[in-house]
């Protein structure tokens, strides 16, 4: 059966190659998604072998011993509220308000860098009491799992000071303004996953 399609005088058909590159946002929106989904695949690893790991204590400390669930609910009620600021500012940002950007940017820094703080507290107490990453495998998966999500949180707040730093001489031009939507969905995306990591690691190792 033959099928004949119309083509008006004038017009030729187009290859994708001929219609030109794709506009940058969906560029920079596609790249910034593959990223985010290769940093779930790599947590769901460090989660993995967390998993495999974590009755492996070799004789030292387990994580009832060592975990304090008052801290670390503060750790999470910060970077839980960081989320929540950082909602506000892209909200700021699409309303092209300067200044509350400047102040619900500065909140979600101070909750993400209160956050930072007290994670670094913690792993220097578990050290000074002799429970580093080489006493056991259960800490090495600790250390890994949690120290990666802490590297992560460090470079969110870089990142946010580049981007104020950007706002103020460049204003919200439209590059501008993916990077702050990009740095929006890493932050969300840390916030979700910590809520898996305070899940398995803290609340069920306090359980076992």
């Amino acid at each position: 059966m033959n099928v004949t399609v119309a083509i008006d005088a004038g017009e030729t058909p187009q290859s994708a190659s001929e219609a030109g590159p794709a506009p940058k946002r969906i560029v920079v929106a596609y790249g910034f998604w593959i990223f985010l989904l290769s940093d779930i695949v790599m947590f769901s690893a460090l989660f993995a072998g967390y998993a495999v790991l974590r009755h492996a204590t070799a004789g030292g400390p387990n994580g009832a011993e060592l975990f304090n669930l008052g801290r670390v609910a503060i750790e999470t009620a910060c970077l839980l509220a960081s989320s929540y600021t950082c909602g506000l500012m892209a909200l700021a940002v699409n309303s092209r308000r300067r200044l509350a950007t400047y102040v619900t940017a500065l909140l979600t820094f101070a909750l993400g860098a209160a956050f930072l703080a007290l994670e670094i507290r913690e792993f220097a107490d578990m050290i000074a009491h002799g429970a580093s990453p080489q006493r056991s495998a259960f800490l090495s998966a600790f250390f890994a799992l949690v120290g990666c999500h802490g590297l992560h949180v460090a470079a969110g707040l870089i990142w946010i000071v580049v981007m104020m730093a950007q706002v103020a001489s460049k204003g919200f031009r439209p590059p501008v303004l993916r990077r702050l939507q990009c740095f929006s969905l890493f932050w969300h995306a840390l916030d979700i996953i910590w809520v898996g990591l305070f899940t398995v690691v803290y609340l069920m190792g306090v359980a076992a």
